[in-house]
């Protein structure tokens, strides 16, 4: 695989903003990325991406769902006073990298923006140590009053106005990697499995509004009624300061969850397909929710068997979250691996077993 296909469609996944809930820009992107390795392509009714790749075995086939959410974190304007706009926050934004932070302010014309914070003698006794809570952060466009209420209102969103950025041969740095480095990794599945066959019917979802409500997914699901489920998200990778019970190296192998989101069958040939393949990987412990898809997912209808493969990423919910194109690239290949190994008969082997094969 080219390193600059790789690179190409990450900027292009990159680009848009898509915060969750607000996804049209987004979604469109992957309709016109998966329309050449899907045989059908449709959105559903709270907007996610659904790809059907039909399988060779004989009807009533097994369905396999491979799910990636495409929405992004994000602000929202809150309030305007004398020209300056106030925040809330679309998912879980960390407040402490958001002043001098560029912007842009999507309201009858997009502009740009900076966050900024009062000096901190100005601020309440409580407030001046430590990170500025947001209550007490701005968005200043540099506009007079009067040409803020003619453009903004609120209600408006706000998303960073950083570009994508290679820091080596490998690891890219860009806001929205969280989710959109799996939605590569999904993208670059359905280019492998166009070319080769597959029993299953294979159906790929780009999923909304996983950092809010797990609302796509779960809907998704429900409409298509999946046999199997497999999650790809991102997972918190090692860094300067970072526990390493609680973090992965970047660049170095995917990790594989296990908990009660995950099936612990699917979790055994996941581990076992990756040794073979020579892929690298890392159990990763996820003791009550998988804070992914994974968990509406698998209880949707009677429950499905549901499996959460996760890339490394440092710096997550940031503007400036970074990825390896390896662990992408590894990802990929796992999932179109397992999707085109599965037999008609796969599904007698799936039993509830709690004890993970060492």
């Amino acid at each position: 695989m080219k390193t600059n296909h790789l690179s190409n469609l990450l900027k292009k996944l990159t680009t848009p903003p898509g915060l969750s809930g607000y996804e049209e820009a987004i979604a469109h992107e992957v309709e016109t990325l998966w329309k050449p390795f899907v045989d059908e392509l449709a959105r559903n009714r709270l907007g996610s991406v659904l790809g059907f790749l039909e399988g060779s075995g004989e009807p009533p086939r097994p369905r396999l769902m491979l799910v990636a959410h495409q929405d992004a974190i994000g602000l929202m304007v809150s309030g305007i006073k004398e020209g300056f706009l106030r925040l809330t926050e679309i998912g879980g934004v960390d407040h402490r990298i958001l002043p001098g932070q560029l912007v842009q302010v999507h309201g009858k014309r997009t502009l740009p923006a900076v966050i900024v914070q009062p000096p901190s003698f100005l601020l309440p006794p409580e407030a001046q140590d430590g990170s500025v809570p947001l209550t007490y952060l701005w968005a200043d466009t540099g506009l007079d009053e009067k040409d803020v209420q003619r453009w903004v209102q609120i209600g408006d969103l706000v998303s960073f106005n950083r570009n994508y950025l290679e820091l080596n041969s490998d690891l890219v740095c860009s806001p929205s990697l969280d989710n959109r480095a799996s939605l590569c990794a999904l993208t670059l599945c359905l280019e492998e499995l166009k070319n080769r066959s597959h029993t299953w019917d294979i159906w790929a979802v780009s999923s909304t509004q996983e950092e809010e409500t797990l609302g796509g997914a779960a809907t998704s699901a429900f409409q298509i009624r999946p046999d199997l489920a497999v999650v790809i998200d991102v997972t918190h990778a090692s860094g300067p300061g970072s526990p390493a019970h609680k973090t992965y190296p970047l660049g170095k192998g995917i990790t594989l969850g296990w908990g009660p989101t995950v099936h612990p069958k699917l979790y055994e040939i996941f581990k076992d397909l990756a040794e073979k393949l020579e892929i690298p990987c890392k159990m990763e412990a996820m003791p009550r929710y998988s804070g992914t898809d994974a968990d509406r997912l698998q209880t949707v209808a009677e429950g499905i068997p549901t499996m959460v493969v996760s890339i490394p990423l440092r710096y997550m919910h940031t503007p400036v979250e970074m990825v390896s194109k390896k662990d992408i690239r590894r990802a990929a290949r796992l999932l179109a691996e397992f999707a085109s190994s599965l037999d008609l008969d796969f599904m007698e082997k799936i039993q509830w077993d709690e004890t993970p094969k060492t």
